[in-house]
């Protein structure tokens, strides 16, 4: 890959920069257990992709809502009903989900020759506390409430194009997902990075499955940084 013809970076957040899996496993599996249940990780961040496909497959409705509706979706399937307090309790946690230990000091470097950007399946106002977290500032932040629409909805990189003012060709995606990111990113014409971290899911690239090949697949974004980045 060429870096050299690339302005801007965008990256997906939850997932890629944020390791929202420390954050919402926890959540689901101490409502499992509040309610005699128990299932392994892997099984429910599959429950989660689709629980949350499902939620952001209709009419939009923001980020909290969609949160919501996937603990009632996992109360319907394991036979319980949440309580105010559980159905509140993911998007009440986002503001302390943690960034990855290389996500700081790589976005700092690739800071320093690129414009960075972010592309979230989020609510501003939830961005803007994990924005608290990242440590650098983004020349955009395009999240789904601005966009009305869920990635993989082009309509998200549409948007972020004309906010940013950067032609495909200029533009390089990273994201976790194949099925949010690299396919959608891609049939635009932006080269994609896949950053294929560790996961309970390994090798799905977040919770959905696709078939879709990345121009480019890493472990993380400090080797993105490693690469874009020459001294």
């Amino acid at each position: 890959m060429d870096f050299s013809t690339f302005t801007t970076i965008t990256f997906d957040c939850y997932g890629t920069l944020i390791d929202w899996e420390a954050g919402i496993l926890p959540i689901l599996q101490g409502i499992l257990a509040a309610h005699g249940q128990s299932l392994p990780d892997s099984a429910l961040l599959e429950l989660y992709g689709e629980f949350e496909a499902q939620a952001e497959a209709g009419p939009y409705q923001n980020y909290r809502r969609v949160l919501e509706s996937v603990i009632e979706q996992f109360g319907e399937r394991c036979g319980f009903r949440p309580t105010p307090a559980e159905l509140r309790s993911l998007h009440e946690s986002i503001p302390a989900w943690p960034p990855f230990r290389d996500t700081v000091a790589a976005l700092q470097r690739l800071g320093e020759s690129y414009q960075l950007a972010v592309i979230s399946n989020i609510d501003d106002d939830l961005f803007a506390e994990t924005r608290k977290h990242l440590g650098v500032e983004f020349a955009g932040v395009i999240t789904a409430q601005q966009a009305r629409s869920y990635k993989p909805s082009l309509n998200n990189f549409h948007l972020a194009l004309r906010k940013l003012g950067v032609e495909p060709s200029r533009l390089l995606h990273a994201g976790q997902s194949v099925y949010h990111d690299v396919i959608p990113a891609q049939s635009l014409g932006i080269s994609t990075v896949w950053v294929n971290r560790h996961s309970a899911r390994p090798g799905v690239g977040a919770v959905r499955e696709a078939s879709g090949k990345p121009d480019l697949e890493l472990p993380d974004v400090a080797t993105l940084a490693a690469l874009a980045v020459r001294d």
